[in-house]
């Protein structure tokens, strides 16, 4: 398992120290992760469109081949729907 955020490393040091998350996080502040995989989409914000991540787990089999995606992901209930399906 591994995170990607647009994010500085020295945020996501911060925000994983904070959470205790056991796995590491990769930043991608240019965007060119989330863009070759489509989840750098425009948003609405307060009715102004803006550039942003839509929040998306990728499950990727032992051979490197994409198994699901789950895109549009709301914390609630989204572990136990990624842990039913594997």
């Amino acid at each position: 398992m591994v995170g990607i955020s647009k994010d500085a490393p020295a945020a996501q040091k911060k925000w994983k120290e904070k959470l205790g998350l056991p796995f590491p996080l990769l930043s991608d502040a240019d965007t060119a992760v989330q863009q070759a995989w489509g989840v750098w989409k425009e948003k609405n914000m307060y009715g102004k469109k803006v550039m942003g991540t839509e929040r998306t787990t990728v499950v990727i089999g032992p051979d490197g081949k994409v198994e699901k995606v789950f895109p549009k992901v709301k914390v609630d209930g989204h572990v136990a729907s990624v842990l039913e399906s594997l």
